[in-house]
């Protein structure tokens, strides 16, 4: 298994409240991990949210003697979430944080995922399929049919979710398996790889010498698209 992380602050922010933890060994029983945050409740405090609840579930899966992937994670997100908030209601500057997050393992050929908010986990195979549900508003619409896809990428609202780590007391947590199958264009350098922008959704499947060189150069493609994004809003 080979892992690559980009962030970037995007066009609107001015300070990058995503982050990124990768381990492609193992942390605690779990034999690898991967976990992506996504902050919100301003500056300084959507930043604080986001790091923050990646070192609780680091440090709660480090400590954890449960076997079982699904109780490791759960119980980690549980941590976090209490954590988060009780840091929000004894510091003012960081009252209403809170975060998105996207868990995963990869347990001998099965991956375990779980998510709260909308960020996103997505497997490439010979298409692209979303393995996570994004906790949203529009999200919600869509399912309930009072609008549909097309309608949700331009709505309002898409920035609103439903949950989120550190808001209230309990959180909600979507867990999801798949069993993984070996990809037998890996021996000939092809990597697929795959990034998510709140509803603009950018993918690359590259021939690359090294990995890295396919994550940058999706990177480039992403950024492209961007500006063709912004473009479209303000002709419209």
């Amino acid at each position: 298994m080979k892992s690559c992380c980009v962030t970037d602050v995007g066009q609107k922010r001015m300070m990058n409240q995503d982050f990124v933890y990768a381990s492609e060994e193992p942390v605690g029983n779990l034999p690898n991990l991967f976990v992506v945050a996504d902050g919100m409740g301003g500056h300084r405090a959507g930043d604080f949210a986001s790091r923050y609840t990646v070192e609780i579930i680091q440090k709660s899966i480090r400590a954890n003697r449960e076997r079982n992937p699904i109780k490791i994670i759960r119980m980690a997100i549980e941590t976090a979430n209490m954590k988060v908030l009780e840091k929000a209601n004894s510091d003012e500057n960081l009252a209403g944080m809170g975060t998105t997050v996207v868990v995963a393992t990869v347990v001998e050929n099965y991956i375990y995922v779980a998510n709260v908010g909308d960020s996103r986990l997505y497997l490439i195979r010979d298409e692209i399929q979303q393995i996570t549900r994004d906790h949203s508003l529009v999200e919600e619409m869509v399912r309930m049919g009072e609008i549909n896809r097309e309608q949700a990428r331009n709505h309002p609202d898409k920035n609103i979710i439903t949950r989120a780590v550190g808001v209230r007391s309990r959180v909600s947590i979507d867990f999801f398996d798949m069993k993984l199958e070996k990809d037998d264009n890996l021996e000939n350098k092809v990597v697929e790889v795959t990034v998510s922008v709140k509803g603009q959704d950018v993918f690359a499947k590259k021939n690359a010498k090294k990995f890295e060189e396919a994550v940058d150069e999706l990177y480039d493609v992403l950024k492209r698209q961007l500006v063709k994004v912004k473009e479209k809003e303000r002709e419209c």
